[in-house]
């Protein structure tokens, strides 16, 4: 298998985009002129020219009475004649094509591993029926997200495992009228997992690390961060919707050296997914995790101990808070960082609260 193109950071070359118009190509097998008629009956194909003589009116017919085929086409095709089966051949080519392109290695992949197709026609298929049907998520305030432009996005962290930010991620791509797709900062633990590695690289996801943020943001790139790390997602269930510390404010300071808005995101209901009621810390040193879950169901349970609950989400995206009015030297004053910071966490804070309260059941 060929490997794909990874487009250099450096290459001063022009690059050109592939698009989805250039990605989506069109069904290798057009529907022929002419088709079976109503009653099975095989239609003969429609014939130009003087060679195709009319046959002569009755007398007492005119030629405007003559019966025309069934939709009025010339070719006998009938407004549902064939267009399920033509729309089935469209779908079964653009597969193959996409299976084709996979195999041979011809489609690309940004500096950081993003692999804009795969996700939008595979990955992001994986993941909407578990953001539509299973946690039921509802999303507000999506409009305050730019429309285009680089954007921090900032939201708490919860549910023993990192789902929120792929639910977060699948409703920007499925809800933001610009079409817009959100770029996580994972952590580095992230990235030496088997299997999660490379999802997360396909996906968009990359290293916590305030240069790879800047340089998604000089791009006008979405980048979402979810500051409290491990000690939001792992916290107790007895601390659920409690924001935990937000680092040292490193996320404040890139978006001040960018001069792009931080738009606060809160989520309810991922706490609920895995109440964990414990914490197994022998277990997490030997398999070198920040922490090790006890919930009611796992590991008592085995592998079904590992099934989410069905709870109910709603996401919310707050009013951005605009950064391009400080000087440049302002990411270095310690003063303003601690002050936007907390901004930042309690206007997240405040948000999760509201939403507590207008919530009628943890999964209703």
């Amino acid at each position: 298998m060929a490997d794909a193109k990874v487009i250099p950071f450096d290459d001063d070359r022009s690059r050109g985009s592939r698009g989805a118009g250039s990605r989506r190509r069109g069904s290798a097998a057009e529907s022929a002129p002419g088709g079976e008629g109503p009653g099975g009956e095989v239609q003969p194909l429609p014939v130009r020219g003087a060679a195709a003589q009319d046959p002569a009116p009755a007398p007492d017919e005119s030629p405007g009475d003559r019966p025309t085929a069934v939709g009025g086409g010339e070719d006998g095709g009938g407004a549902d004649g064939g267009g399920a089966d033509g729309g089935l051949e469209r779908r079964v080519a653009a597969g193959l094509s996409f299976l084709r392109r996979r195999l041979t290695g011809d489609y690309e992949v940004d500096d950081f591993g993003y692999d804009a197709e795969l996700t939008d026609q595979v990955l992001m298929s994986l993941l909407r029926p578990v953001y539509e049907k299973y946690f039921r998520v509802e999303v507000k305030g999506v409009e305050n997200i730019p429309a285009q432009g680089g954007a921090l996005i900032v939201a708490n962290h919860s549910g023993t495992l990192p789902l929120d930010g792929l639910m977060m991620q699948v409703a920007v791509h499925d809800h933001h009228p610009a079409d817009r797709h959100l770029r996580l900062l994972a952590a580095d633990l992230v990235f030496v997992l088997p299997v999660v590695n490379e999802l997360a690289r396909k996906l968009g996801h990359t290293l916590a690390c305030a240069e790879d943020a800047e340089r998604l943001l000089a791009q006008g790139e979405l980048v979402g961060v979810m500051p409290e790390g491990f000690k939001g997602i792992g916290k107790p269930f007895g601390e659920r919707y409690k924001l935990q510390r937000f680092g040292r404010g490193g996320f404040v300071s890139t978006a001040l050296r960018r001069g792009v808005p931080i738009v606060p995101c809160s989520i309810v209901g991922a706490e609920e997914i895995y109440p964990m009621i414990g914490n197994s810390k022998t277990l997490a040193r030997l398999l070198g995790f920040p922490y090790f879950p006890l919930t009611p169901t796992f590991p008592w349970l085995g592998p079904l101990g590992a099934v989410p609950l069905p709870t109910k989400w709603t996401i919310q995206f707050g009013e951005p808070i605009p950064t391009d009015g400080y000087a440049p030297e302002a990411a270095d004053d310690p003063v303003l960082m601690f002050n936007l910071t907390d901004q930042v966490r309690e206007q997240i804070q405040h948000t999760l609260y509201k939403l507590l309260v207008q919530r009628r059941s943890v999964f209703f």
